[in-house]
């Protein structure tokens, strides 16, 4: 009997199933059949763990703190914690689709029209938010001065 395939960072991009399995996902052609495909290949609480992760990461892109994050979603704080690693170092899938950048902090857009009905875009965060910023910063910064200290 075969022995079980373990996928390890240094190999499963080049593994034969999981070439398959990107190949799989990129022949789907809308929503549904990435739906059908995603049902099919994971369980119910894969895909609420899936769904759950993104919503994780698209929260935190936007700036809100790891324990709002965690209080909007219901996901763990180890959950939060881990998408945001994976943000700030992973891969570059989270940030490749939320169009966020390393250090994810990203500033909210805001659309204003002028007097000639011309749509004007600039970055604005409120006084609140920039405060938060600052302060998750401060412990960013602190946590990587101090090597014994972790999340």
């Amino acid at each position: 009997m075969p022995t079980k395939k373990r996928f390890t960072d240094d190999s499963y991009r080049k593994e034969p199933w999981f070439r398959a399995l990107c190949s799989a996902f990129l022949s789907c052609k809308n929503e549904e059949e990435m739906g059908s495909l995603l049902r099919d290949i994971g369980t119910l609480s894969e895909l609420q763990s899936w769904g759950e992760r993104l919503e994780v990461a698209k929260l935190l892109v936007q700036g809100w703190s790891y324990r709002e994050v965690a209080r909007r979603t219901g996901a763990s704080t180890t959950t939060v914690t881990r998408v945001a690693r994976f943000i700030e170092n992973g891969e570059g899938g989270y940030r490749k689709i939320l169009h966020a950048h390393r250090h994810h902090r990203t500033q909210t857009t805001v659309k204003t029209r002028d007097n000639t009905n011309n749509i004007n875009t600039s970055s604005a965060l409120t006084e609140n938010k920039k405060s938060e910023q600052i302060s998750i910063l401060h412990k960013y910064l602190h946590r990587k001065q101090s090597p014994s200290s972790h999340e």
